[in-house]
């Protein structure tokens, strides 16, 4: 039996090779796993042309994902550099790179990801059209934005943002509704710029259905861009916001009935209080389809630290329902992250998204921790070293303040209660200054 996607495979009963993989890694039924895809509640990103590719699943069911963005500025061209950013990022666990290179030989370093990256490659065509034209943005033309679209597919790219949900209705809503930051998405300012300078219909809403056609043809999933995510907590929830979730929400049934697979893509900055009604609000209009946060950002106060605002906002929101987190580094809004941001971020999504795995009850995610806690009973330091999310920071940690003696830490010292408690409850005598 032939077929043109996982989710037309799924449909048709056919467990794919990449389903296979997937299920196997998941602790899920193959058939189960098969059921969600075909539902659109879970995706496989996973273009035919990515020949390296290793598969993971996003979705119902399945442990929360990390994407990480990287990519080429005007400002930092050196491709080696990102590569590097791109090798470490895998090894460190991320699933997906989505490379928002903005600057130079973009397809260069495109083709390169695919060809010799594992992992799920993501790219938003609309920044690549203005690098790849290289002419005034009011001039290139609903045609050649879609054939941006085509040449990624083609390069082989798994996944891809389209801001296709900014049409000119939506458009018009925002400007009558006024924000303190207005649109802060790179994609959906560029896009939103040029339907006012040109008086046209956004051409990825116009020419949706032949966006999915070429996304049929190469299995590349959706990824349907948030142009309007808010971008400071006053903005959250807004009118803006809400009204391009009903509209991707349309879209994406859309995209179901040419069988393409489809994620939807959420805020951005929102009070923690906001952030659960959000995620059912996304899983109701879009009937489950996989949601991809930015965050959530839960304060706007903590530039140099945004890692971590990303982290709380995303542990809460995977736990209620998104799938997919994209990290957020300590660089984020203020430059270009470097191989050390790249680091700290994605061991704070890493965090959020295991912390969200447990609340939701995923099978296996408790025994990493219930692992890590007989090796701190036992006080078997190398074996909690081996099991710490960030081996190299822990025992970085222990070696720089050596403790006199090698069963305590330099904070506690004998006062230590795990060895304490494993010695009296042992029958031994407990001595603490004497000895």
């Amino acid at each position: 039996m032939s077929y043109t996607t996982q989710m037309d495979a799924a449909r048709q009963g056919i467990i794919t090779p990449e389903m296979e993989i997937v299920a196997k890694e998941e602790q899920i039924d193959k058939n189960e796993l098969r059921e969600l895809i075909a539902a659109g509640q879970a995706i496989i990103p996973a273009n035919k042309n990515h020949k390296c590719l290793k598969p993971h699943g996003i979705g119902s069911r399945l442990r929360t994902k990390i994407n990480v963005n990287l990519g080429t500025s005007r400002d930092c061209t050196d491709l080696d550099m990102e590569m590097e950013k791109v090798n470490s990022a895998v090894d460190m666990g991320a699933e997906a790179i989505m490379d928002l290179s903005s600057f130079g030989d973009t397809q260069k370093f495109r083709r390169k990801l695919t060809s010799e990256c594992s992992a799920i490659i993501g790219t938003v065509p609309i920044y690549d059209a203005v690098v790849y034209y290289h002419k005034a943005l009011r001039e290139i033309t609903a045609r050649e934005w879609i054939d941006i679209v085509r040449m990624h597919a083609e390069d082989g790219v798994d996944f891809m943002t389209i801001h296709c949900g900014v049409n000119k209705e939506t458009a018009d809503r925002f400007k009558r509704n006024k924000r303190l930051m207005n649109i802060v998405s790179r994609g959906g300012s560029i896009i939103f710029a040029w339907m006012e300078m040109t008086g046209e219909e956004n051409p990825f809403y116009q020419y949706y259905d032949e966006i999915l056609d070429i996304c049929q043809e190469y299995d590349v999933t959706m990824s349907l861009g948030d142009a309007c995510r808010p971008g400071c907590l006053k903005d959250a929830s807004d009118i803006s916001q809400i009204q391009e979730l009903l509209t991707l929400g349309e879209l994406t049934t859309r995209a179901w009935e040419k069988n393409v697979q489809v994620m939807i893509e959420g805020p951005g900055h929102m009070p923690l209080n906001q952030i659960q009604a959000n995620m059912e609000i996304q899983k109701t209009i879009c009937k489950g389809a996989p949601f991809y946060v930015l965050g959530p950002l839960v304060t706007d106060v903590a530039p140099g630290y945004d890692h971590i605002t990303s982290a709380i906002g995303g542990a809460i929101a995977a736990t209620y329902g998104a799938s997919f987190l994209c990290y957020v580094t300590p660089a984020e809004h203020l430059r270009l992250p470097d191989v050390n941001d790249v680091k700290e971020g994605i061991i704070a999504s890493k965090i959020a998204a295991h912390a969200a795995d447990i609340a939701k009850g995923l099978p296996g995610a408790r025994d990493w921790d219930d692992a890590m806690s007989t090796a701190r009973k036992a006080l078997d330091w190398e074996k909690t070293f081996e099991l710490s999310i960030d081996p190299e920071k822990a025992r970085a940690y222990r070696e720089s303040a050596k403790p006199e003696k090698e069963d305590t830490c330099s904070m506690c010292g004998n006062f230590c209660a795990v060895k304490n408690m494993n010695r009296i409850l042992d029958g031994e005598i407990v001595s603490i200054f004497d000895e």
